[in-house]
């Protein structure tokens, strides 16, 4: 990176700037005294990827270059040199080009559907007329988020099927309810 000369703005030479005293621009003649880090008069040697074995995954830009990630958004493997590290986690570069990434953030809470399924036909037969409304609502519910993830600390899916099991007991009450009361309206008339 060329440092520019406080008069003139244009490049001072490199030999100059490495000299600790002043640097003198060859356009205008005035003197600069630059403080610049040694990093600067470093040559950098480009980074390169460790060569892939037989057997082990490449990377799918550099064939050659052993894979040390996947690319979290599309599965590609990338090398050290494609790794794009984001708060997400590591992208490869077309995935980081194409702006596909999406921002994931880590979920602090999860909806216990197994809970919600078991819970409403327990608690509405306390009132008994809306019964017939989260009677299909919980079956729908229960079959609709039965792979849903749940609970950590409780891995198996037995409120579900309690749940389902409730909600199917409750919508065959109703309709023999419906069926009885319309049996009984016929007999009378």
């Amino acid at each position: 990176m060329p440092v520019p000369c406080a008069r003139c703005s244009m490049p001072l030479p490199k030999w100059g700037l490495a000299s600790e005293g002043a640097a003198v621009c060859t356009s205008c003649g005035s003197r600069n005294t630059p403080h610049i880090y040694p990093a600067a008069f470093t040559q950098v040697q480009p980074a390169r990827g460790e060569t892939a074995l037989d057997g082990e995954a490449a990377c799918f830009d550099h064939p050659a270059n052993r894979a040390v990630a996947s690319c979290l958004q599309c599965g590609r493997f990338v090398c050290r040199l494609c790794a794009v590290e984001s708060a997400a986690g590591v992208l490869c570069p077309s995935c980081v080009a194409a702006g596909s990434a999406k921002p994931t953030v880590a979920a602090d809470s999860r909806t216990l559907y197994d809970t919600w399924a078991l819970t409403i036909p327990l608690a509405t037969p306390l009132m008994w007329p809306l019964t017939i409304l989260s009677a299909p609502a919980v079956v729908a519910l229960a079959i609709m988020r039965w792979k849903a993830p749940i609970s950590l600390v409780r891995p198996n899916r037995w409120r579900f099927a309690l749940g389902l099991t409730l909600g199917i007991l409750e919508g065959v009450a109703w309709v023999w309810f419906i069926v009885y009361v319309i049996a009984k309206i016929r007999a009378g008339s």
